[in-house]
């Protein structure tokens, strides 16, 4: 690359913090770096031309768990962690929101409904169990969270009742991602885009970051590329990618709230009148473990009968277009922020709930130094 004097002096010189990914992670990080040191020279680094990973392209559910989800978690980890893990995402939610205040994301708390397609295992565990995780998080949201309510949605192929919880909410990733980037920007924070970072080397006192465009120095560095991670580092975290679809806007669309079905693989709400529906990837585990983004035959086909058969079987629509996003995930939902040597840190691993605890994430990240 041919960089300039002027080039070098103003971006590439004296960099106190250097971030890799500027998602929600990388950008809170940025903000709670800046807000403690004022005078720091920080320099994000971002691969795409737009943030890429899941940050501007997950479905904006702004929620901490379905039930049936829950459940799941618990064959795999304790009460108490499973405990720890809500208040996280209920924590992360809360500095999301007085971080960027709730119009600037279009905070919207319709609820959210886990739908069953018929009275099997997982419906029958999630009704006898209910109360028992009621009780396990009382005391976090001081009510019950999970309660039972009837089809009211015209919904076909699946069961009368649905478990309801108030608290979910959803929001406009757009609106998200370009408020923090103009908030990143307004406190001197310095975004270089179309940079990807290809190897660091601890050095005294500095660390030299190589990237597909040059090489510079910085005092500390900061890792915040989730479903990327392994890239860069080696740590255990693996990519999933995630494929959605939205359709063309459809009249008198009257769906409030945010749904999941098949223990969170599905999941689908109402924007700007469209249905945007994503998931399927326990479909092909294996194909969807990439950092490749894309779209499949199987995934696609099935969210168009979930979409004929289940959401608007007596609906007129037409599927505008799809995309995909990245996330980190690991046989463990808890995120990884670390102290990787003298000079640099990562968080990571956000196991599909970027937006619920990405905000707590970056701040604890910056919290390392």
């Amino acid at each position: 690359m041919n960089l300039s004097y002027w080039e070098i002096k103003s971006w590439l010189t004296n960099v106190d913090f250097t971030i890799v990914g500027s998602g929600i992670v990388g950008l809170n990080c940025a903000l709670q770096l800046k807000n403690r040191y004022p005078k720091a020279n920080i320099l994000i680094l971002e691969k795409g031309i737009l943030p890429q990973g899941a940050s501007t392209k997950n479905a904006g559910f702004a929620c901490f768990g379905s039930l049936s989800e829950i459940l799941d978690d618990l064959k795999t980890h304790s009460e108490e962690e499973i405990v720890t893990l809500v208040k996280k995402r209920v924590n992360g939610l809360h500095l999301l929101r007085n971080t960027l205040g709730d119009s600037n994301i279009n905070f919207i708390q319709n609820g959210g409904y886990e739908l069953f397609f018929s009275e099997d295992e997982l419906f029958h565990e999630c009704i006898s169990k209910r109360e028992e995780i009621n009780k396990l998080l009382k005391h976090i949201f001081n009510r019950e969270v999970y309660t039972l309510k009837s089809n009211r949605f015209g919904f076909k192929n699946i069961i009368n009742q649905y478990v309801f919880n108030a608290f979910e909410a959803q929001i406009d990733t757009g609106k998200m991602m370009t408020s923090l980037l103009r908030l990143v920007l307004k406190k001197g924070v310095k975004i270089l885009n179309s940079i990807a970072v290809e190897s660091f080397l601890e050095g005294n006192n500095l660390i030299k970051i190589k990237t597909n465009q040059f090489e510079f120095h910085s005092s500390k560095l900061f890792i915040a590329t989730n479903g990327f991670a392994s890239q860069l580092i080696k740590e255990k975290v693996k990519p999933a990618r995630a494929q959605v679809l939205i359709t063309k806007p459809i009249e008198n669309l009257h769906i409030k709230g945010t749904f999941h079905l098949d223990k969170g693989y599905y999941y689908f709400r109402n924007i700007d009148n469209r249905i945007l529906l994503g998931g399927g990837r326990n479909l092909d585990f294996k194909k969807e473990t990439t950092t490749e983004f894309g779209q499949t035959t199987l995934i696609q086909n099935r969210l168009e009968e979930l979409l004929k058969h289940v959401i608007l079987p007596k609906t007129n629509f037409e599927i505008d277009y799809s995309w995909s996003g990245i996330m980190g995930v690991a046989n463990t939902k808890d995120a990884i922020v670390k102290q990787l040597s003298n000079n640099a840190y990562c968080g990571v691993r956000l196991g599909g709930m970027g937006i619920a605890v990405g905000s707590l994430i970056g701040k604890e990240l910056a919290d390392l130094v």
